[in-house]
């Protein structure tokens, strides 16, 4: 495959130098047949004559310049150039010696700056100039209308084509520098997100730090008054052990999927010192602190929800997980949606699953959107929690104009304790 398209792109490089020779003795065809039939051409020699073989082999070595030096166009540039004067034996027909010309110039200009090849265009200009009017000349002209003829070539043959490819040039630089700006743009914003991943899963993982402590020391408890109990209340002493264990294992499941997050290195004894777990139980307070400060929102509650809160079918990362959610998405609705009217709603009526819908409507009339340089990573926060406790993330525009965040917490089915005990 990389062996043909090699061969592909060595094929192409001769496309244009060939095509441009073709061109050219075409055309010096075409002039030898119209000064046969017009009188009035001036020196165009005929097929008949040593000088038409001589342009041709002029003509060819111009073609044999653009293919043999594509990589060095300056060098290409003066060389082709240089056959223009050659070429005065031609007459009127000295123009076709420009085809070559034209191709070299733009191919020149369009690789190298204009700047950079200022010496290489003025002296093709300058050959282009001495050809023609030493052709005017040769044909009786006077001297100022030689000269003025040569100039107008020169011009025309070298610098109009350099203008056009400088254009193109141009533009095909704007175009290549607003592709990296976009390259540029993404590789940012990708960069971005991973920092806000990366900071949300250290978050976490501090949570979850809190999470086992506050766990971790209730069973310490149990365990100790386990002891106490084992001789006077055995089947107490059971159902304390059957306790510990579902904490136990609840605990090494969020312990094992968290077990690949970042902790932030500069940690403190400090920020250990108070242990809060949130729990499904702390969206009501959650709500009633957004009423507090200003916003309009409502809470219905469906099912048994602090039975699950409280019996651990919803696992404490979970927990956690829905909370955050709910955090989140009322602080983007007090941020994009001043003044909106806000529903939370918490259905545990299905068994299998707790429902946490948060909706907004459409700002308040005459309220502005809070508005911040920065790009927001909320909902790549709620996507990660989503993502590792196993529920279900939605969330997008409703019909009203609003906003709508929903996430599914699977509940954990029941496990038999004397299934449990035997195993």
């Amino acid at each position: 495959m990389i062996e043909r398209l090699a061969h592909r792109g060595r094929r192409a490089t001769w496309v244009v130098p060939a095509a441009c020779g073709l061109l050219s003795v075409a055309l010096l065809a075409a002039s030898s047949a119209v000064a046969a039939s017009e009188p009035g051409v001036r020196g165009v020699p005929g097929t008949d004559d040593v000088a038409w073989w001589w342009a041709l082999a002029v003509l060819l070595a111009q073609a044999a310049v653009l293919a043999l030096l594509r990589t060095r166009p300056r060098a290409a540039l003066l060389a082709v150039a240089t056959g223009v004067p050659a070429l005065a034996v031609l007459g009127d027909a000295i123009g076709v010696g420009l085809v070559a010309v034209v191709v070299a110039t733009a191919t020149a200009v369009v690789a190298r700056p204009p700047r950079a090849l200022a010496a290489s265009l003025v002296g093709a200009a300058a050959l282009v100039a001495v050809g023609v009017a030493a052709t005017e000349l040769r044909l009786g002209g006077g001297g100022w209308l030689a000269l003025g003829a040569g100039l107008l070539q020169g011009a025309g043959g070298v610098g109009l084509p350099a203008l056009l490819a400088s254009v193109v040039a141009a533009r095909r630089d704007a175009v290549a520098a607003l592709a990296e700006s976009v390259e540029a743009q993404e590789r940012a914003r990708d960069a971005l997100v991973q920092v806000a991943v990366e900071r949300e899963r250290t978050a976490m993982a501090r949570e979850l730090h809190d999470i086992a402590a506050h766990h971790l020391s209730g069973i310490a408890v149990m365990t100790a008054a386990i002891g106490r109990q084992i001789d006077v209340d055995p089947a107490g002493a059971q159902l304390a052990v059957a306790q510990v264990r579902e904490q136990s294992t609840a605990m090494l499941r969020d312990l094992r999927n968290l077990v690949v997050l970042l902790r932030e290195a500069d940690e403190h004894e400090d920020d250990r010192a108070t242990v809060r777990v949130e729990t499904l139980a702390g969206v009501a307070e959650l709500v009633a602190r957004a009423r507090a400060a200003g916003q309009d929102v409502t809470l219905e509650t469906s099912g048994p929800v602090a039975e699950l809160a409280a019996s651990g079918a919803v696992g404490p990362l979970a927990q956690l997980a829905a909370y955050r959610v709910v955090q989140e998405a009322l602080a983007n609705a007090a941020r994009h949606a001043p003044g909106a009217r806000c529903a939370v709603t918490v259905d545990a009526r299905d068994g299998s699953r707790v429902d946490v819908v948060v909706r907004n409507g459409v700002p308040a009339r005459g309220a502005a959107p809070t508005r911040s340089a920065a790009p927001g990573y909320g909902l790549v926060g709620m996507r990660e929690r989503a993502e590792l406790t196993g529920a279900t993330l939605g969330y997008g525009p409703t019909e009203d104009g609003g906003w709508r965040v929903a996430l599914a917490v699977p509940v954990a089915r029941p496990s038999d304790p004397s299934a449990r005990e035997t195993r």
